[in-house]
């Protein structure tokens, strides 16, 4: 069975159970695969840019990350589809590496950031092998730096890499090393900032209630206002013509 569209992007009635599932399996056979994290940013970032929505839809998993999303699902035809939050859903798979004794890795963000993250992750969970763990520059890396990154992951053993370099790079980034990674790729942004502890999460009810929006504005308002402003009510608008007059958007 397809999965549904929205706004032309996949987007997988799925579960942090599933999820974690088939991370565990395709970690153990050493697959090359990659996980997105979906919210309304991505949904509209693929909206505008026909090529990044294909890197989308040729995920491996598109979750849901996004409550306008899970509620968008639960109208297409899947109404006990919860929420897979990103940070949620990394802290879950951190809890069955550190089980399973799968190695991990964290790719992207800063140097602060990342040393910080492992720290608290090792601390969080004594038993997890974390094998890898690089901030990369913000310039785009030569072919021969790119190669000797992948070299660098390869030999450290990582079956889960988790990726942390923002919507839309980090998705772009596991499409373009789909293949040549034998490990899960996962983005999941913000997640490196909450859980090394440089960012404060929403609350639990902020978050159900779909303001988790709001709550990143106010506490980033620099840095999000022209991203929300921009994407949230052009998706409403869209959104609606999905739903009430069952327009495929593309």
């Amino acid at each position: 069975m397809m999965s549904p569209s929205i706004l032309g992007m996949r987007v997988d009635p799925t579960s942090y159970q599933a999820v974690c599932g088939s991370v565990k399996c395709w970690q153990a056979e050493e697959s090359s695969r990659y996980i997105c994290v979906a919210n309304v940013h991505m949904t509209m970032e693929a909206f505008d840019d026909p090529a990044y929505q294909k890197v989308i839809n040729q995920a491996d998993l598109v979750t849901p990350d996004g409550m306008p999303l899970v509620w968008m699902l639960r109208r297409l035809g899947y109404p006990d589809q919860e929420r897979v939050y990103g940070p949620t859903l990394t802290e879950k798979l951190l809890d069955m590496a550190a089980q399973e004794r799968i190695p991990v890795g964290f790719f992207g963000s800063s140097d602060d950031v990342v040393k910080q993250l492992v720290q608290n992750v090792r601390r969080t969970h004594p038993e997890i092998e974390v094998v890898y763990a690089y901030s990369p520059p913000f310039k785009e890396l030569s072919t021969e730096e790119d190669l000797a990154v992948v070299d660098q992951i390869i030999d450290s053993g990582a079956r889960i890499l988790f990726v942390g370099l923002g919507c839309p790079k980090q998705e772009k980034w596991m499409y373009e090393h789909k293949g040549q990674i034998p490990a899960v790729m996962l983005g999941v942004g913000a997640a490196f900032d909450f859980i090394a502890g440089i960012k404060p999460q929403a609350p639990i009810w902020i978050q159900r209630s779909g303001l988790e929006w709001l709550f990143r504005l106010i506490t980033e308002p620099k840095r999000l206002w022209r991203r929300y402003f921009h994407h949230n009510p052009r998706f409403l608008y869209y959104a609606a013509l999905q739903l009430l007059k069952n327009i495929k958007v593309e």
